[in-house]
């Protein structure tokens, strides 16, 4: 529930941050600089800095929003399933959806999406990433197995800690890489220059990635890649380290004139059922967007 508050400042040159601090104790100043910032505190109906020094007779008004909701809510999105039984679901998420709410995203994403179709998820594998055992960038589309229970959760962790899920991916990069086929062995972690980004680094974790080339289409190469670590963007990362960088990728290479995302899809999932112990592999087909990047490299005007 929204609750607001109002105050009539008595004394002059006091900063914003700590009026509201010294008036609201509850507040933490991490809590009143986020309020700020998102215009829920007004000084005479009016958005400011949290420095701003007050007047007296300013009218500070302070507008605290519902706490978002401890566990991800169920949403109407589209969900392209592949496989499904009692354990698991293997899904084909689009591009532009992102897997989990996070900061900044609390809602429409895949999890959103999973909890309608399974509305007893919650608390598989914990509150925010019910059912979630690996990720997918938001612009990668492609093959992704969620655990519908803790068993298979902890059965399809495991198989990724001891490296037994395949999981191959179908990339375009920039130039002709050579040799046709080899292993990226780098370590990944955050870039020192700008943490929002990955980087090899030697103080990263450990990383590898077998690549081998599919095709040769003008300028670039399609490639089959097969990861053998998880690292966050290890594909686009490993790939831009050794120059041939992801077609569309705006972070780690540049942005596409014929393509509005990285061209990455994960096209080929493989690992262990958690109640039998059979071996299953699915394969999902380049989405549009990827398959039109192809014909119109095929046929430059």
């Amino acid at each position: 529930m929204t609750s607001k508050l109002q105050f009539t400042v008595a004394r002059a040159g006091m900063r914003l941050d700590k009026y509201i601090a010294e008036e609201c104790p509850e507040l933490s100043r991490s809590h009143i600089q986020k309020l700020v910032n998102e215009g829920y505190i007004t000084v005479n109906d009016a958005g400011v800095k949290r420095s701003f020094r007050l007047n007296i007779g300013d009218k500070v008004s302070v507008t605290i929003p519902p706490s978002a909701p401890t566990f991800p809510l169920p949403e109407e999105i589209p969900l392209n399933i592949v496989y499904e039984d009692s354990d698991l679901l293997v899904v084909d998420k689009p591009a532009g959806l992102i897997v989990h709410p996070a900061p900044g995203h609390p809602s429409h994403t895949l999890v959103n999406a999973i909890l309608t179709h399974c509305p007893h998820l919650p608390g598989v594998g914990g509150s925010a990433r019910p059912g979630i055992v690996h990720r997918l960038d938001k612009n990668t589309s492609g093959l992704m197995v969620v655990a519908k229970n803790d068993a298979a959760q902890q059965s399809l962790s495991a198989q990724i800690k001891a490296r037994s899920v395949v999981k191959r991916y179908l990339v375009l990069v920039l130039g002709h890489l050579s040799p046709d086929r080899g292993i990226i062995e780098a370590p990944i972690g955050r870039d020192p220059g700008n943490r929002k980004r990955m980087a090899v680094v030697t103080t990263g974790r450990e990383a590898r990635t077998h690549y081998r080339v599919v095709n040769y289409i003008d300028n670039y190469s399609l490639l089959e890649v097969t990861l053998e670590t998880g690292r966050t963007h290890q594909i686009r990362v490993h790939l831009a380290a050794i120059g041939y960088p992801v077609v569309g990728d705006e972070v780690y290479g540049s942005r596409s004139l014929f393509l509005k995302r990285q061209f990455v899809h994960a096209h080929h999932l493989g690992f262990r059922l958690p109640r039998t112990g059979e071996h299953v592999e699915f394969s999902s087909k380049l989405p549009a967007d990827l398959e039109q990047a192809l014909k119109h490299i095929s046929s430059p005007l």
